[in-house]
């Protein structure tokens, strides 16, 4: 593997290809949210300047190894290119072990949405075909509303919505968002969370929910 090519740059985001399953479409929903809002009150001035991470792959494609919401979000509200900043260049490896070296590094995330490991291949090749998995923007939500802390552990937040899911039903947080992520507010303080990333173990320490702040959204 050669050094990371450290400059940003743009690129169109119909280009970059996704190294995980799913999304939240609530959380990419949130992002539109205030992507559109930022853009008419702002112009091109409203456009995010963080450059989204990418590693460069063996047939000279670039992969988005975080920031995959965003990404989706740009180009569902019609912006073409986005700032990309490229971690790595992996185009000399054989092509069998690009998905090895990217999931050794903690890069991809290959399970659907029932949390479920799947084969690289079923990973989707563009943002637009990427799947839903509503307890993604659930885990998003009780993040925003303090149920845990940000952290830099890869995919915190899929890991919080893997200990979600198999304790609040689908149906309720597909029909009733709001007492879903009271649920999952609550299932956040006991000690069968605390080994997830972000945990916080003062119950004191939990704001009253704002669900206009987390985004309540409607999973589609």
């Amino acid at each position: 593997m050669t050094p990371a090519v450290a400059e940003t740059r743009l690129v169109r985001i119909a280009d970059l290809h996704p190294t995980q399953i799913t999304v939240g479409f609530g959380e990419v929903a949130q992002k539109r949210i205030r992507l559109r809002s930022e853009i008419q009150s702002q112009g091109e001035l409203g456009l995010p300047t963080r450059a989204v991470p990418v590693v460069l792959a063996p047939d000279g494609a670039l992969y988005l190894i975080d920031c995959h919401h965003l990404a989706l979000a740009m180009q569902q509200e019609g912006v073409e290119r986005a700032p990309v900043r490229q971690l790595a260049d992996f185009s000399t490896i054989a092509v069998h072990d690009f998905w090895s070296a990217l999931e050794g590094r903690g890069w991809c995330h290959p399970y659907d949405a029932a949390g479920r490991r799947r084969p690289y291949s079923a990973i989707p090749s563009t943002l637009v075909a990427l799947l839903n998995d509503p307890f993604r923007s659930l885990s998003s939500a009780l993040r925003r509303s303090g149920g845990f802390t940000k952290t830099a552990a890869p995919f915190s937040e899929f890991n919080w919505a893997d200990f979600l899911r198999t304790r609040i039903p689908a149906q309720t947080v597909a029909m009733d968002f709001a007492g879903a992520l009271g649920q999952a507010m609550r299932l956040a303080r006991t000690a069968a969370a605390q080994h997830l990333p972000g945990w916080v173990a003062d119950p004191a320490a939990v704001p009253l929910i704002n669900l206009q702040a987390a985004g309540a959204p409607a999973n589609r």
